[in-house]
């Protein structure tokens, strides 16, 4: 009786591998840079969040009287911002955030300028060049497409009002205040560095963001 023929089995390493000189993907953005700054981000806001001050202290309607003159008002100011620097800040973020929702078409603007920096410029692997339409743009071209791009983004739409417009609100909010509270209960450690909370991602972003940029001048 004849033996029935042996059927090749495929191995899955050989079917499952690819060519070693195929083209491999890369990721769009430099991934260390791009987490290294959200790290950053995200603990500047959390150590900014632990150290702001009750809001029960900054509504105190029994800690408002007028400043005497314009030099009581302004060091009323510095030592309110001193003291309550988390919770202006916040103040300002929240007027901002506020005139962007009421305006949904300049928040998707600028939501969109800051996609490009970020993955056109800022986080993008220096060695893998801009290519649009089969066009080639060194790092040169594509700052100065971005810097212009941005210029004609805030002069002729409304984004760049809108922000100017906003700030100035939220800062008149917040010299009202500072101008109108009482700082004499106020303690402030003299130890704390001025550039804690909120403002500390400013030097933190710039330094994860620095070695991107540098490569590319």
């Amino acid at each position: 009786m004849a033996s029935q023929p042996t059927l090749p089995i495929s191995s899955p390493q050989s079917t499952s591998s690819a060519p070693t000189g195929g083209p491999q993907s890369q990721p769009p953005i430099a991934t260390p840079a791009f987490r290294s700054f959200i790290n950053r981000l995200s603990s500047s806001l959390r150590q900014g969040f632990s150290q702001r001050r009750p809001w029960s202290e900054l509504v105190d309607r029994t800690a408002f009287s007028r400043p005497d003159n314009l030099s009581d008002a302004a060091s009323r100011i510095r030592k309110n911002f001193n003291y309550f620097r988390v919770n202006y800040i916040s103040l300002l973020a929240f007027v901002l955030a506020l005139s962007l929702l009421s305006h949904p078409f300049s928040l998707l603007v600028l939501l969109a300028l800051l996609a490009s920096w970020c993955f056109l410029y800022l986080f993008r692997p220096s060695d893998q060049p801009l290519v649009v339409f089969g066009r080639t743009f060194s790092d040169r071209e594509t700052l100065l497409i971005l810097v212009v791009s941005t210029i004609v983004v805030a002069v002729l739409t409304s984004v760049g009002s809108l922000l100017i417009s906003a700030s100035l609100v939220g800062l008149a909010i917040v010299c009202a205040h500072g101008a109108f509270r009482i700082p004499e209960d106020l303690f402030l450690d003299d130890q704390e560095p001025v550039n804690a909370g909120f403002l500390s991602f400013l030097g933190g972003a710039a330094s994860s963001a620095a070695p991107a940029v540098a490569a590319r001048v």
